[in-house]
């Protein structure tokens, strides 16, 4: 399943995280959406590289944190090609660091929610925010990212860290 998953890291200058941790994520998205495994590749890029892809395919001459382009096959044309999830690494690196967020787990999240969008999950109105958001927190809790705190009485209670 990993040899499914083509890592491009173009950006040198941010902290990305190692392949196996990429892999391993995206293997939990699979799993918790109950899918089998296509192809993908997930492309960690610049800003320069970002803002070109934003302005070209959603017309916003800005950076962003991810994109998702999913595959579309041509009639009569079979390919288990999911798609196309790009992360801009000092964006990631920016929004972790001014979001008090551990650098990995945005990582993790980030890269998850595109893989989300290759499935066809957006976040357009609340009920469709709500569906993902909590997919997000199934893939993100499977992979450890779980916030542990501390409830009145020293009682222990799982619960999310801020999405």
């Amino acid at each position: 399943m990993t040899s499914l998953v083509d890592i491009q890291v173009v950006d040198t200058s941010s902290k990305v995280p190692n392949m196996e941790k990429i892999r391993s994520w995206t293997v939990a998205v699979f799993s918790i959406l109950e899918r089998p495994p296509l192809a993908l590749t997930v492309r960690i890029v610049g800003e320069e590289e970002m803002i070109d892809l934003n302005l070209r395919y959603r017309g916003k001459e800005q950076s962003t944190n991810v994109l998702s382009f999913p595959f579309e096959s041509l009639p009569d044309l079979c390919i288990d090609l999911l798609g196309d999830v790009i992360v801009c690494g000092p964006v990631v690196e920016r929004e972790a660091m001014s979001q008090h967020k551990s650098l990995m787990r945005h990582w993790a999240h980030l890269i998850v929610h595109g893989m989300l969008h290759l499935f066809g999950y957006d976040h357009q109105n609340e009920q469709q925010a709500e569906i993902m958001e909590q997919l997000e927190k199934k893939v993100l809790a499977q992979l450890g990212f779980l916030k542990q705190r501390k409830k009145k009485g020293n009682i222990s209670n799982g619960s999310y860290a801020q999405i």
